[in-house]
């Protein structure tokens, strides 16, 4: 974990500094910069189809969390009340994200960002104080989970996944820096680098205490959701998961924005559909539809965090900002840039095996068996005319 979050912050404060390097141009998006480095088709290919992905499957991730955050909320709160399925709760929160789809870019989200973002902070803060309160369990082990090797291989590949999960804001830091303002005298990276800083700080204090005392208290019986472990005292784990919600409520925003603005530009730019409200809606309502869908069918946390991250997030986080900086910065063949970005390269080619899902979706392909689905019937950074 913490080679993990030394890297990610050197490649993030990559993509931060290859923002404006093209004199009198700004690469707004991951694509843009990939296409500086790649050529303007190749770049295309290599970027986008890698982008959307991270950023959809964030959002059914986010989705099935904020289902079951819900869902255990009701269960603390209510211990007594009729159970109800997480198909419901997956939906409420896809009913909160139909009305927060309208919202028109990063800037109009900046509330529910930060919030989010004090969300994070507070249950991270609950979870790891809850968890050194309860004390180690009995009988506590800290070995492998798995029965044998072949178990315990997979295993280590979905918690890489997870790790790559854990560190994916560069799939949005260069839409987010487009919105800040810059000049030659002030250029964006400083202020956007400072922003940097204060997250990835607070990702630390957020996660590795999470991470430290909940194995330490629960070992290898913890679950994927450590809220989902711990259950006294009753009022604070319930406050933890409301706020949990809260998180993921404008997590979902944050990645969705993105491929909100790739499909308008796509249908007024390629399809020449007319800028308009009835174009916004018809396109936000149908991603979020997709995403609640997917989340109801395919509800195990776990596996979905190791998967995506195995397959998608990790490359776009450890490995093509690496690529692009020895493209496109050239950095001294055998200088410390260039060694440093090479065995970055290669420590990290393992993120890209996913095999360790497999398993995952195996011990959980039984759950999807017995869902029943229920019928459910930004503005771009190149500006659009809505009427």
């Amino acid at each position: 974990m913490v080679m993990s979050w030394v890297i990610t912050l050197y490649t993030l404060w990559q993509m931060v500094e290859m923002h404006e390097m093209i004199p009198g141009k700004r690469l707004d998006r991951y694509h843009e910069l990939g296409q500086a480095a790649f050529g303007e088709k190749l770049g295309l290919y290599i970027v986008l189809p890698q982008q959307i992905v991270v950023e959809v499957s964030t959002c059914i991730i986010y989705m099935v969390t904020g289902g079951k955050s819900l869902q255990k909320f009701h269960n603390t709160v209510c211990p007594d009340c009729k159970n109800i399925r997480l198909t419901y709760f997956i939906m409420m929160f896809g009913c909160v994200q139909f009305v927060l789809s309208f919202l028109p870019n990063f800037n109009s989200i900046s509330g529910i960002s930060l919030a989010a973002a004090v969300m994070s902070l507070v249950y991270s803060t609950i979870v790891w104080t809850a968890s050194l309160a309860k004390g180690a369990s009995e009988n506590v082990s800290y070995g492998l989970r798995g029965k044998n090797t072949s178990e315990n291989t997979f295993n280590f590949f979905n918690a890489l996944g997870d790790m790559a999960f854990a560190f994916a804001g560069h799939n949005v830091v260069l839409e987010i820096q487009a919105t800040i303002p810059s000049t030659p005298e002030k250029p964006s990276k400083k202020p956007m680098w400072k922003g940097v800083a204060v997250a990835y700080f607070v990702v630390f204090i957020c996660y590795f205490p999470v991470a430290f005392f909940g194995y330490y208290v629960f070992g290898d019986k913890v679950d994927d959701n450590i809220l989902m472990t711990l259950e006294k005292p009753a009022w604070l784990i319930a406050s933890a998961n409301m706020f949990v919600f809260i998180h993921v409520v404008g997590g979902y925003q944050i990645y969705a924005m993105p491929v909100f603005d790739m499909m308008e530009t796509f249908l007024v730019k390629q399809m020449k559909f007319k800028p308009s409200d009835v174009l916004r809606f018809t396109t936000r309502t149908l991603f979020v539809g997709l995403t609640m869908f997917i989340g109801m069918t395919v509800p195990f946390f776990g596996g979905l965090l190791g998967f995506f991250g195995g397959f998608a997030l990790a490359p776009t986080t450890y490995f093509l900002p690496c690529i692009i900086w020895l493209i496109l910065k050239k950095p001294t063949k055998f200088g410390f840039s260039w060694w440093l970005n090479w065995v970055n390269i290669h420590c990290y080619w393992s993120f890209t095996d996913d095999f360790g899902t497999n398993w995952r979706v195996e011990e959980h392909y039984s759950i999807c068996q017995n869902i029943q689905v229920l019928p459910m019937i930004v503005e771009s950074q190149n500006p659009i005319n809505w009427k």
